[in-house]
């Protein structure tokens, strides 16, 4: 399910297995952009361990549908790789190790809490199968900064792990255990090498983003490291939130938002419903209006900003004018990008023991809100015809802009360089732009 993590954006597509691999690591990743970003660490604690001919699934939790492709794709992985070891992680490895330990293709089995852990790779004959331990014993902050992810066009630093809350859908705790957070001084310095680096965006990410510092001294917030971060490094360009808790955003992040251009306008809030009943069934922390009145309080402070949004569709007793409140939300915030989740009852959770609606209304509700969100898309595009933009590239003739937005230009521009563009138009789905010369 959706929660309150890097679900700004959610690797939809199943990953493709390697095929044919002769020696090395390949890290095969599932779910969330923290998840890709866990994987490069994975990828160098492995080569450090001296791993070699191994396949590692960083597996995800957040529906059983991530899960089922965790599974084909390792079944996959053993016909075309008959002699790799095939390694098995992430948070569907901890949250139930028994689905892929009764699978004959998968040799060992590590922990969410392990995966990036220097020896956990390092196997023999003799090590257990099965390494998973009981995720709420760890403690050590998120501190595990590294440089970015492959695609170079911008870096993302985990500055949080876990969650305290208990939504009821939601699994990830159980993957991921209680909130960590990494220490501002450190996060400060990661991104320091990394503006020297060459980067000019930095997103930061975490599970439950807004409840960084809670477990620091003084329990600083949010706010206090963005500050930190732009004071600090003068010469990042760009500084991008990856999702953050409807339910708080404290008065300093406010006023940097107001007051600081490097801050992107682009928040990706954790909402899941527009519905009040539905919100407290689902142990969320803040109502309908609570949403409203917070976008309408940072576009006063950001009149740029756009706003995304998780939902979930066909929550167990969800009526269809429950249904109703949550697509009236899409247009009461003007919210311009949507990750609709079908729900998907897990293991473990409250949720899963209410009664559950028929998987077609599911479906349907979902398709409904999915098309809710197309119009809301094509209306955010209409609004940004005719304006000029600095965009980040992310591969040749793409680029995007501050507020998130997808754009497709002519031209070349350096990847991870920022285009000066000139949107003419767009195709539904993304902007299109010409290039204005720098």
């Amino acid at each position: 399910m959706a929660h309150d993590h890097a679900h700004e954006e959610v690797l939809a597509d199943p990953p493709a297995t390697p095929v044919g691999l002769q020696n090395g690591v390949e890290v095969v990743t599932f779910g969330c952009r923290l998840n890709s970003y866990e994987s490069e660490l994975i990828r160098k604690t492995a080569a450090n361990d001296g791993l070699d001919g191994a396949i590692i699934f960083n597996t995800c939790a957040v529906t059983g549908e991530a899960v089922r492709q965790a599974r084909q794709a390792i079944r996959r992985a053993r016909k075309e790789n008959p002699d790799a070891k095939l390694i098995v992680t992430g948070c569907a490895a901890q949250t139930d190790p028994d689905t892929f330990a009764t699978m004959g293709e998968v040799d060992f089995i590590i922990g969410n809490g392990d995966k990036s852990t220097a020896g956990a790779y390092a196997l023999t004959p003799d090590s257990a199968r099965i390494a998973v331990n009981d995720i709420f014993s760890v403690r050590e902050t998120a501190g595990h900064l590294i440089d970015g992810l492959k695609d170079r066009a911008r870096a993302y630093v985990e500055v949080q792990n876990g969650c305290d809350h208990r939504c009821t859908f939601c699994i990830i705790p159980y993957g991921r255990g209680n909130s960590r957070s990494a220490a501002a001084g450190d996060v400060v310095g990661q991104i320091s090498r990394l503006v020297d680096e060459g980067y000019n965006e930095v997103v930061l990410t975490g599970v439950d983003l807004t409840s960084w510092g809670n477990d620091l001294p003084g329990t600083p917030q949010l706010g206090n490291l963005v500050g930190r971060i732009l004071k600090h490094v003068p010469d990042l360009k760009r500084l991008r939130l990856s999702s953050i808790d409807a339910a708080e955003i404290d008065d300093s992040l406010m006023r940097l938002f107001a007051e600081e251009e490097r801050l992107a306008p682009y928040l990706h809030l954790s909402l899941q419903h527009g519905d009040d009943l539905i919100l407290k069934r689902m142990k969320r922390r803040h109502l309908r209006a609570d949403a409203i009145k917070l976008v309408q309080q940072v576009r006063a402070l950001r009149p740029d900003v756009a706003f995304g949004a998780d939902m979930i569709a066909g929550f167990p007793t969800e009526t269809e004018e429950h249904f109703a409140n949550s697509v009236a939300l899409v247009d009461e915030c003007d919210l311009a990008f949507l990750h609709v989740f079908p729900y998907s009852p897990r293991p473990q959770t409250p949720a899963a023991k209410i009664p559950q609606l028929p998987r077609p209304l599911i479906k349907d509700r979902a398709a409904r809100l999915r098309a809710k969100a197309g119009e809301a898309l094509v209306r955010h595009l209409d609004r940004q015809v005719g304006r000029e933009i600095s965009a980040v590239v992310e591969k040749d003739g793409f680029a995007r802009a501050a507020d998130f937005t997808e754009v497709l230009f002519e031209g070349t521009a350096t990847i991870g360089g920022i285009a000066h563009l000139r949107v003419t138009g767009h195709d539904g789905k993304r902007a299109i732009a010409t290039s204005l010369l720098p």
